[in-house]
């Protein structure tokens, strides 16, 4: 069946000047929807299923109605089958990126040929662009200033205070670890397992009952000059002479957890996390208020010896390209690195050593590329000098996000997801590209999940999700992190949301589903629910741990108790108490899920698993 009518429309950049030579697309809902899959951890380079635009373009690109644009960037497409459709733009060079305002959300035949559509592409960055940051940024774009109060821009703080680009006033509690070592503390490391991951101590903040389990003790204090050290000491060799070392950067705050940053041999390493949400009372040391962070770093096991932290474990090499904006590492001459970002004035500290303040956290360019060039053009062709995420189609704006928010490793074989130039990607980019130049594994590894081999337990793994569920492939709406985060954070919610979701009326879920808990609960579970719940109780588990989490969920059939976690998983299923991460495994070890939290405690019975 076709239609008389036609589809029309005119694509243009946001200068307003016309696009001319684009192909305009109609990719069929259907085919999207046919990508989507059963949640596996399966990530890879060269996947037919992970791009829900371009992978259905590159299998049926020559079959589906399109459309070019004339020099005024008018299009027509006659005689449309009836259906639904994504409409895709793809420009005729890289001066624009591929995708348009229409691209993620599908339309009818008969809603695309109601009117003429009117189509925005974003820019592209020009090769020859350098980073100018976030204060050139904002110069023009002062409605955007509240991005200083995201968690973003308080990734990496300096000791001594926040800069001008950090507005703290909804992290009010964000340096309460910070203080208590400004204050003053002596902890004891002990009980060496060498088996664990970086916290091989156990960590106290009064000496243990057997001192002899003690391998040496961290001393934080403040110095004459107001400065913070670090003072380590050797509780099994007297002779072993104390180190102490500067404390510069705290790192992070904002989101359950802080560490500090030590400086030793002209770059910093981690050492130490302090969670908020951690009890002292709780056996699990990994839910305590001090959390060994590679203290093996600072003392050897093997030889009874205080040591310095490895040099290729630098939170420069290790960790910066995922926090400082416009990352570099250049090698030097003895075999070292050193680290860069953008200069700005308003910057946290000068880590480069050339005389001017850095910005060492997520800033403008790190979504919207390189701003000089931008920033220097005409305001008519200005939009045609930038990435614009919201233009991009679902894989090319959300690969922005998710290169930090998954677990790849880069091409330096660590957590850094940088190219053979030591780069971050270019925003605009494509999946496979990113996937291809920047990554040697493409994601988490499978010890990164829980048994079941699909929901994720390491934290920073929600776009390692994302891109395995529903929401981003479909027929209906290929939703990107921006549809329910503020990534400016000018709603001024927790974590950037968008709308709330426990409101009451699940706001935020309501904006695209029915919401009727009771009727819904009723049918899925055979319960009506109807105390105070929010579809994300159960849509949203907070599978992966990143601080402490956040308490006791019900007690096991074996007497211990389940934990909730803190960080949310982004699969949007419902794990149940049949999943192999929950059944027969011991209450203090497995998969949290909503029947074990605290909300089931008064109804849900552990000894029913």
């Amino acid at each position: 069946m076709t239609w008389a009518q036609s589809i029309s429309g005119k694509v243009t950049d946001g200068g307003d000047r016309a696009v001319g030579s684009a192909t305009v697309y109609l990719v069929p809902a259907a085919d999207v929807a046919k990508l989507g899959k059963a949640p596996s951890n399966s990530i890879r380079r060269h996947a037919n299923d992970d791009e829900p635009m371009e992978d259905s373009l590159a299998a049926n690109r020559d079959k589906y109605q399109q459309g070019v644009t004339d020099s005024g960037g008018s299009f027509r497409i006659d005689s449309v089958a009836a259906g639904k459709f994504y409409v895709y733009v793809e420009p005729a060079d890289a001066k624009y990126l591929p995708g348009g305002t229409l691209t993620n959300k599908s339309m009818t035949t008969a809603e695309l040929t109601a009117k003429p559509l009117a189509i925005q592409v974003s820019g592209n960055i020009p090769a020859n662009a350098t980073f100018v940051g976030t204060t050139k940024c904002l110069d023009c774009h002062e409605d955007y200033v509240d991005m200083t109060k995201t968690a973003h821009k308080h990734g990496i703080s300096m000791v001594k205070g926040p800069s001008k680009l950090q507005d703290r006033s909804r992290f009010p509690a964000i340096n309460d670890g910070l203080k208590k070592l400004q204050a003053g503390l002596k902890l004891y490391l002990h009980g060496f397992d060498k088996a664990r991951g970086f916290d091989k101590y156990q960590i106290s903040d009064k000496p243990p009952a057997d001192m002899a389990t003690v391998s040496f003790t961290a001393t934080f204090y403040a110095d004459k000059d107001g400065s913070l050290k670090l003072r380590t000491e050797n509780a099994r060799d007297a002779t072993d002479s104390p180190r102490v070392y500067p404390v510069d950067m705290v790192y992070g705050g904002p989101v359950y957890k802080q560490r500090y940053l030590i400086r030793s041999g002209g770059a910093n390493f981690p050492f130490l996390q302090y969670n908020p949400e951690g009890r002292d009372n709780y056996a699990d040391r990994t839910r305590k208020p001090w959390r060994d962070y590679h203290g093996d770093w600072l003392f050897s096991d093997a030889t009874n010896k205080l040591i310095d932290p490895p040099k290729t474990k630098s939170f420069e090499i290790q960790c910066a390209s995922c926090h400082y904006s416009g990352y570099t590492l250049t090698p030097t001459v003895g075999g070292d690195f050193i680290a860069g970002a953008v200069n700005d004035p308003n910057g946290e500290a000068d880590i480069d050593g050339d005389g001017v303040l850095n910005e060492l956290n997520v800033g403008c360019e790190t979504c919207h590329g390189a701003g000089s060039a931008h920033a220097k053009a005409s305001n008519k062709l200005k939009p045609s000098l930038i990435v614009s995420p919201g233009k991009l189609a679902a894989e090319r704006a959300t690969v922005i996000c998710t290169q930090c928010h998954s677990r790849p490793q880069g091409t330096m074989k660590n957590d850094q997801p940088i190219n053979k130039d030591n780069r971050m990607l270019t925003p605009g980019i494509s999946r496979n590209e990113y996937l291809v130049n920047h990554t040697t594994r493409e994601d988490a590894a499978q010890g990164d999940f829980w048994p079941d081999g699909v929901h994720s337990k390491a934290h920073h793994q929600q776009g390692t999700d994302m891109i395995r569920s529903k929401h981003y492939v479909n027929e209906t709406q290929t939703l990107t992190c921006s549809n329910c985060h503020d990534t400016h954070g000018k709603s001024g919610l927790k974590h950037q949301l968008v709308k709330p979701v426990r409101d009451g009326k699940d706001s935020m879920c309501a904006t695209c589903h029915q919401v009727d808990l009771k009727q819904h609960t009723t049918k899925t579970v055979g319960e009506p629910h109807t105390e105070k719940i929010a579809c994300v109780d159960c849509h949203m588990t907070k599978t992966m741990q990143t601080g402490a989490g956040l308490g006791k969920g019900i007690d096991g059939k074996d007497g211990k108790n389940h934990w909730m976690n803190d960080i949310t998983s982004h699969l949007f299923d419902v794990p149940r108490i049949t999943n192999k991460g929950v059944k027969g495994v011991e209450s203090g070890k497995a998969m949290p899920i909503p029947y074990t939290n605290a909300c089931g405690a008064s109804c849900h019975k552990g000894d029913k698993m």
